[in-house]
């Protein structure tokens, strides 16, 4: 059964800035999209916020099993009608993948209940991408560190509260650390944060980014909610029924 994958992006940078178009003649969510769609059991789609309902209309959610959301100079515009089905499709059980600066991206801070502000940034730059985790399915296959030559730095404090797992830690040339890859679970869904991205530079071309997103789609893929089976109790009409299912006294 296919997986329905979503890639969502702002589309601002690539339609007003010609040095990020010729990054990404396609779009950011065009370039991971097709990284995604290598994998046979993703079905892929994008939307975008300058679309229509800000690509978000109609059943788009409710038919989205995974959700990747990139978002950056525009994205304190989303609709917060959208922002609401987000949190509540994640607590239904829809995967949902926060990306880059998508950390201060209203629905990432919906959905996990923080601000998501790093305490700085810095364009430029080599990011070491070190996993903290070993043996986590978002990090197999993966080098350890993965080394992005140019990229924007974030660093700690990172305000996400309570994560489940660390799953990648980047370094950065000046001495600053951040969580770049953590993992959530809200209701019934999973999210997983990943720091690198920056739409200046091709880091989402790179083929272990790529791999790392196609693993982290399988990881938040939603399960199939087990069957609850709830017995029915004896029914014996000549005695009454106490609270607890055993007869009153």
């Amino acid at each position: 059964m296919s997986v329905r994958v979503t890639v969502w992006s702002e589309n601002h940078h690539e339609r007003h800035e010609p040095a990020i178009a010729a990054i990404y003649p396609d779009g950011i969510h065009g370039t991971i999209a097709a990284a995604l769609a290598g994998e046979p059991t993703f079905a892929v789609r994008t939307a975008t916020q300058d679309q229509p309902e800000q690509g978000l209309g109609g059943d788009l959610l409710d038919e989205t099993d995974v959700l990747l959301w990139w978002g950056h100079k525009v994205q304190g515009e989303v609709d917060d009608r959208h922002v609401e089905t987000v949190r509540r499709r994640v607590s239904e059980g829809m995967g949902f993948v926060a990306l880059h600066s998508a950390l201060n991206a209203k629905p990432f801070r919906a959905v996990v209940g923080t601000t998501g502000r790093s305490f700085g940034f810095r364009h430029g730059g080599r990011e070491l991408v070190w996993t903290a985790t070993a043996g986590h399915p978002i990090a197999h296959g993966i080098p350890n560190p993965v080394i992005v030559p140019d990229s924007e730095m974030y660093c700690e404090p990172f305000d996400v509260g309570q994560v489940d797992e660390t799953v990648f830690i980047s370094g950065f040339d000046g001495g600053e650390v951040f969580r770049s890859g953590l993992t959530f679970r809200r209701g019934r869904g999973k999210v997983f944060y990943f720091g690198p991205g920056h739409e200046e530079y091709p880091i989402y071309h790179d083929p272990t980014i790529q791999q790392i997103l196609r693993n982290v789609v399988h990881w938040v893929t939603p399960e199939a909610p087990p069957t609850l089976v709830i017995p029915s109790a004896p029914q014996d009409r000549d005695k009454p029924v106490g609270w607890f299912g055993g007869s009153s006294r």
